[in-house]
């Protein structure tokens, strides 16, 4: 059975290429019912590496008739099977990490050895994490009358729409679809157009273990794929990670049906360092927070740091220079920590947002890194990580998600004043504070409103830590067992009368 699977192919331009035009719908790569394909760019050079198949309302119909089909077996299969499938799933992907990382690298430009492995790698877990879970799907006994038995158990939705962003596809893929799947639902994906040949890789690994339809996946824009998948009146969840222009949207059409949604939106994280603070470990933790080997292109970045006046300066000058040296370059050169920004319109975004910064009164634009200086690089998209001082906490750059890797070193002098900066945002997603007084960091704990809140660390999102925002940041929770009973189940309650 196992040599019947699909190989890594450790070419990402052939599985590009091999993966051109094509969806997954009931278990089959097939194209999308119009025909339409559109180009896929590599960020880090310029050249097109492929053409995705451009889903629209067909295809949509398409995709959800056979998951709506397939779920109806898959929630009679015992939950400690699902988990045991669901888990295979992982163990098989695990085999296919270095297939996934190069080839999520060559659409997306971020660099190999430091970020896409790493996904490739939380992707497997995610999944043997969420497979475990499986026996958790139980109910209560409620005690109502000695003649009546009470209790409470868990019934899957039934079909659930999952529309993930170019970032961290695989990442934030697996903790939708994971406990999604153990949930006993079945579910339609919708890519990024950015980033759409990773996923649908994963999807056709997937489908080699999966009943043939539970799995499905669509690439196309929001227009005409995303928005008929969340108006489909068999899709009963949607779970959504993206802007908060886009949320919106989705919650509004979901509200239209009257059906749960969980949206991760976007944030404007703030890093709170006290003057006790560990200076070397908060500017580890500030180059690790704000995502640099991302180019910053994440909803948790940390992109408004608070320094304690009495090290401000201090801190500024360690971060400059441990920003410098990174080295930008080839995102599949194992000497590369930078990569590429994603995409003409994002690396327009951050240019006009770093040119604002440039013109503001007071501000001091500290530029690190440097260019890639390789000619085959000359088209791509690079863009050296900015860090501002002298701007104020109403500053645009310091109110608004720019998703790059420019973030604004804001000086203190006050706690109290700092709190009340921190939450002064529409943004609620995460939070950090560094400091090694033990009353002060449960005090900011309680205070800082984010879904997430860290001290003296700046982890990234893991499987088993619940994860969600509030405020503009979305609403629910992903990543743990709440997730998947919250968020992918019904409660049923039955009374039996027994007089």
């Amino acid at each position: 059975m196992a040599d019947a699977r699909l190989q890594p192919v450790l070419d990402p331009h052939a599985l590009a290429r091999e993966l051109s035009g094509k969806l997954l719908i009931g278990g089959r790569l097939v194209p999308a019912r119009s025909g339409r394909t559109f180009d896929v760019v590599n960020p880090a050079k310029g050249d097109v590496i492929g053409q995705a198949a451009f889903g629209e309302a067909a295809d949509v119909e398409a995709a959800v008739t056979a998951a709506a089909e397939a779920q109806k077996a898959w929630a009679r299969v015992p939950a400690r099977q699902r988990g045991k499938l669901v888990a295979e799933c992982g163990r098989v992907l695990q085999d296919h990490v270095e297939e996934l990382a190069r080839l999520i690298t060559l659409e997306t430009g971020k660099a190999l050895r430091t970020e896409s492995r790493i996904e490739a790698g939380v992707l497997s877990d995610s999944f043997v994490y969420y497979g475990g879970l499986a026996p958790e799907l139980k109910g209560e006994t409620v005690p109502l009358l000695p003649t009546t038995l009470n209790f409470t158990f868990r019934e899957p939705i039934g079909v659930v729409g999952a529309i993930i962003p170019w970032n961290v596809p695989l990442l934030l893929m697996a903790l939708k679809i994971a406990p999604a799947l153990v949930a006993g639902n079945a579910v339609v994906v919708k890519s990024a157009e950015e980033a759409p040949f990773t996923v649908l890789r994963v999807c056709q690994i997937l489908s080699q273990i999966l009943p043939p339809g539970l799995f499905n996946m669509l690439s196309g824009y929001g227009p005409e794929c995303g928005a008929p998948l969340v108006a489909h009146p068999k899709v009963g969840k949607v779970t959504f990670t993206g802007s908060v222009e886009t949320g919106k949207i989705v919650y509004k059409t979901a509200a239209e049906k009257l059906i749960p949604v969980t949206l991760e939106l976007g944030g404007k994280s703030p890093m709170i360092v006290m003057g006790d603070a560990e200076l070397d470990k908060a500017v580890d933790g500030a180059v690790v927070g704000m995502r640099f080997t991302r180019q910053g292109q994440s909803c948790t970045a940390a992109s408004r740091i608070f320094v304690h006046d009495s090290v401000h300066d201090a801190f500024v000058a360690k971060l400059k220079a441990k920003v410098d040296a990174m080295v930008m370059g080839d995102p599949m050169d194992e000497k590369t920590d930078i990569g590429a920004i994603v995409s003409c319109a994002q690396f327009t975004r951050v240019q006009d947002y770093i040119r604002l910064g440039r013109e503001t009164s007071g501000a001091t634009a500290h530029v690190c890194s440097r260019l890639p200086d390789d000619p085959s690089l000359a088209k791509g998209l690079f863009v050296q990580p900015v860090i501002f001082t002298g701007l104020t906490n109403d500053s645009r750059l310091a109110r608004e998600e720019i998703f790059g890797p420019v973030t604004c070193v804001i000086r203190f002098t006050d706690y109290e004043d700092v709190i009340a900066q921190a939450n002064d945002t529409e943004y609620g997603l995460a939070a950090t504070i560094w400091t090694r007084d033990l009353k002060i960091a449960m005090d900011a704990i309680h205070r800082l409103e984010a879904g997430l809140v860290q001290v003296n660390q700046n982890m990234v999102v893991q499987p088993n830590i619940s994860y969600g925002g509030i405020k503009a940041s979305g609403l629910g929770k992903e990543a743990s067992l709440e997730a998947m009973l919250e968020h992918f189940t019904h409660k049923k309650s039955a009374i039996i009368n027994m007089a």
